[in-house]
């Protein structure tokens, strides 16, 4: 366990963030006590965070053993300032990094920044009319983010700003919709989702409720234009043939799909997809889908609980090329258990020959909610890790594919500090996932467990405002058959206000 003392509740968030980055596998405790020195006892061990007024603000983070003071940094600021929010941020999450990093000798990819969206700072920073080596230096001295990562994310923004400029920014919005079924729950997933054989009688009043909120989103959002509609979960494929073609009809009386240029469904696990279920979805327009095996190697998939081979992954693509699907993305995870350098390199050579239009790879992040957490801890000797080395792996694996990274993000708890990539081939750029990522139009979301997100603008200009809010859900199918009426009710409220 780190403890980390602090005599001040600010940015405690980032900070309990940058800890956990340099000690990954340790628990860390963030407390307020209004005190000079916590060793007043003689035997406190961890850190202490303080933050003191004496005609300027000093700054001192210290670390402790057995009641004495080893290393200790200290930052001074002005009164002016202090007062800048931004700037004392910064400011403190530095002088944690340089003391961590002198104790453990770690340098993080991505510097102080504890944030999901990298990309979008460097994004905001040429909108300011700033040169990309001013946003360079920007970047590697106030977030000391390192030159391998700088140059990806601007890389990343200069083929998001393709796709942006062909949107209706703001004034559009796009889709999502959560279908909370799988054939069973893997290992690492914390997403909302029931094994559907559970749920088989409740389906009728899930899609009835369903039903209740796309009508209800579409008089809302009558006026503006779709750039982009998502079907997630779960595992979409999950439902059989005649309940897609339900939830197709279900869309397209709600919304006019002919002039949206992204549909995409998460076709997800191999043992989900039929050649019916992809028939139906050919044929109701979907011209983008997900067939996402995470690994390929066969024992893992075994311990991660996904009840399918390799061999059924080569017939889904296969089978998917077949009828029509010419865009067609792959998910693979980084840090998955037991997998090393030589599994990755080994997912990758088999992922080669299926060709795929684009690769979305994640770096494994250990949720509480997912079971893989507990299961590390019950099999110390199986190990998740996530290093340097793999990341380039992929890297040049996408290249020798010839797809191009076009978006990222990051998670609280990533393996490494890295971050998840998205790589596609021109053309096959994820237009719903540059939107919703990078925070430029609003993100409507049906179903369990969804996230609503209103980015606000000003609709004389289309200028964003930069304000937004959000608006869930509730996660428990149940619950949101029986409170539709409450869900239809939070979006109405947030888009109207």
């Amino acid at each position: 366990m780190i403890q980390v003392v602090t005599n001040r509740q600010i940015f405690e968030y980032d900070v309990h963030s940058l800890f956990k980055a340099f000690y990954p596998g340790e628990d860390v405790s963030i407390i307020f006590q209004a005190c000079e020195d916590p060793s007043d006892d003689g035997i406190f061990t961890g850190f202490f965070v303080a933050y003191h007024y004496e005609g300027r603000l000093e700054i001192t983070v210290s670390h402790y053993a057995d009641g004495l003071e080893t290393e200790k940094r200290d930052t001074s600021l002005s009164l002016s300032q202090a007062e800048d929010r931004g700037l004392l941020k910064n400011t403190v999450k530095r002088t944690v990094y340089d003391l961590l990093h002198e104790l453990t000798g770690v340098q993080l990819p991505w510097g102080t920044l504890t944030g999901i969206r990298p990309t979008k700072l460097a994004m905001m920073m040429r909108k300011d009319g700033l040169s990309d080596e001013v946003v360079a230096q920007k970047l590697r001295s106030t977030y000391l983010m390192s030159g391998q990562k700088i140059d990806l994310s601007l890389s990343i923004i200069d083929r998001e700003e393709q796709v942006i400029k062909r949107s209706h920014g703001a004034r559009g919005f796009s889709l999502y919709i959560g279908i909370p079924f799988c054939p069973t729950t893997c290992l690492y997933c914390s997403f909302t989702s029931y094994p559907i054989a559970a749920w088989q009688k409740k389906l009728p009043a899930y899609f009835d409720a369903l039903n209740r909120e796309l009508a209800a989103v579409s008089e809302l959002f009558r006026d503006r234009p779709l750039d982009s509609l998502y079907i997630g979960g779960g595992t979409p494929t999950t439902l059989e043939p005649v309940l897609l073609k339900k939830l197709m009809g279900m869309i397209r009386d709600a919304f006019d799909l002919s002039s949206v240029p992204e549909f995409t469904v998460e076709a997800g696990r191999p043992d989900s997809i039929t050649a019916e279920k992809l028939q139906v979805l050919k044929e109701e327009g979907v011209n983008r889908i997900s067939i996402n095996p995470q690994t390929m190697n066969e024992e893992t998939l075994r311990l991660i609980g996904r009840r399918h081979t390799v061999e059924q992954i080569y017939e889904s693509f296969a089978l998917a090329r077949s009828l029509g699907f010419d865009n067609i993305n792959t998910d693979l995870i980084l840090g998955l258990p037991g997998e090393g350098l030589s599994a990755v390199r080994h997912t990758f050579t088999e992922i080669k020959k299926l060709s795929p239009d684009a690769v979305t790879v994640h770096a494994m992040a250990l949720k509480r909610a997912a079971g893989m957490a507990e299961y590390l801890k019950a099999h110390e000797e199986i190990k998740s890790e996530n290093t340097a080395e793999m990341m380039a792996e992929t890297e040049t694996a996408a290249e020798a594919m010839g797809l191009k990274p076009y978006y990222l993000y990051r998670q609280k708890n990533i393996a490494g500090n890295f971050e998840n990539v998205g790589y596609a081939r021109e053309g096959c750029y994820g237009i719903y996932n540059i939107l919703m990522m990078e925070e430029v139009q609003d993100i409507v979301a049906l179903g369990p467990g969804t996230v609503t997100k209103r980015v606000f603008f000003n609709k004389e200009t289309g200028e964003i405002t930069g304000l937004i809010k959000r608006c869930d859900n509730v996660k428990d199918v149940a619950m949101y058959i029986d409170r539709i009426d409450e869900m239809i009710e939070r979006k109405r409220l947030l888009f109207n206000e």
